[in-house]
């Protein structure tokens, strides 16, 4: 059995499952204010702010084999992200943890990419205070999403340190409130496929390491875990993998992580909450390490799912 199986059988069952269901909800289901409707009918108004200047905040939980991993660490995040921007959930987030449990239950899918949006709704900013806008929430459930499919993970992704970008710098945009304001990252996948890559990594105006198109990134360096400090968005999935290090007795250090030290690491990993811990073995056309997948990636990569089911961290739906 290889070291991914145990994971991929059980979605892979799951989904079939999920497939042959008549559950009208069970490719998605969203509520934008009134009732539940299936995710591809769900509709914004076109002069939603969100919509118009990414004027929002959101965050993004997983469900996995019928648990919620972590919603309250993203709920935390969610609620800062909300202060930094003067933005107020029209719903209280009782009520949003609430509704997500009952959209997961609802649609019966076991394996969920979970989204929550606030928006400042239909007034602008320029013309209007924060108090006077009324912002507006959107939350949905879908079927798990993957950055990187299984047969990529089973041996490695290939990345490129973007060249003709740089990462928007924290005094012009707050990376550490999840946002939509995807121009840079756009540009480094664009240049990721034209250079024959799968994904791009931003560096900062200093040369040193940010983050990739909605990833963190983890180096391995002689049995030691190196990860960006600054100009990052502070990931759960991140949070978890270092906790996993913990356990697994392996050193980590959070810093400014030059460029050079990429082209020198053992192993490199991505880590989000949509596709988990993903291996990259090929850095601009160059092996990482050996070019395979790394020892401590797998042990990372089984302990991040492991988590999954550990009730400190996660908590069981009722389908029923």
């Amino acid at each position: 059995m290889s070291w991914t199986d145990s994971v991929f059988n059980g979605y892979r069952r799951r989904l079939a499952e999920l497939q042959a269901s008549r559950n009208p909800f069970a490719q998605g289901i969203a509520w934008v204010g009134q009732d539940y409707v299936p995710v591809a009918d769900a509709k914004i108004p076109l002069l939603d702010q969100g919509f118009l200047h990414s004027d929002l905040t959101y965050d993004v939980p997983a469900i996995w084999d019928g648990r919620f991993f972590r919603l309250d660490d993203h709920l935390d995040r969610f609620e800062i992200s909300l202060g930094k921007l003067r933005l107020v959930s029209p719903i209280p987030r009782h009520e949003i943890r609430d509704r997500l449990i009952e959209m997961a239950a609802i649609s019966g899918i076991r394996d969920a990419y979970v989204m929550m949006i606030v928006t400042r709704g239909l007034r602008y900013i320029r013309q209007y205070a924060p108090e006077e806008c009324e912002n507006f929430c959107y939350l949905m459930v879908t079927p798990y999403l993957w950055v990187m499919d299984e047969s990529v993970q089973k041996t490695g992704g290939s990345a490129i340190i973007a060249r003709t970008v740089r990462r928007i710098p924290p005094g012009a945009i707050d990376p550490t409130v999840k946002n939509l304001q995807w121009g840079d990252f756009t540009r480094a996948i664009l240049e990721a496929r034209d250079r024959g890559a799968m994904y791009p990594i931003l560096t900062d105006s200093d040369a040193n390491l940010t983050e990739g198109s909605g990833f963190n990134v983890v180096l391995v360096k002689d049995g030691r875990l190196h990860t960006p400090r600054r100009g990052v968005l502070e990931g759960v999935t991140r949070k978890t993998v270092l906790a996993v290090a913990d356990a697994l007795g392996i050193p980590w250090v959070m810093d400014d992580i030059p460029v050079s030290l990429a082209y020198q690491c053992d192993e490199i990993m991505f880590v989000t909450t949509a596709g988990g811990v993903m291996p990259i073995t090929t850095l601009d056309h160059q092996p990482v390490g050996n070019g395979q997948v790394g020892p401590i990636t797998k042990a990372i990569w089984q302990g991040y799912w492991q988590a999954h089911s550990d009730p400190a961290l996660s908590f069981a739906i009722d389908y029923r």
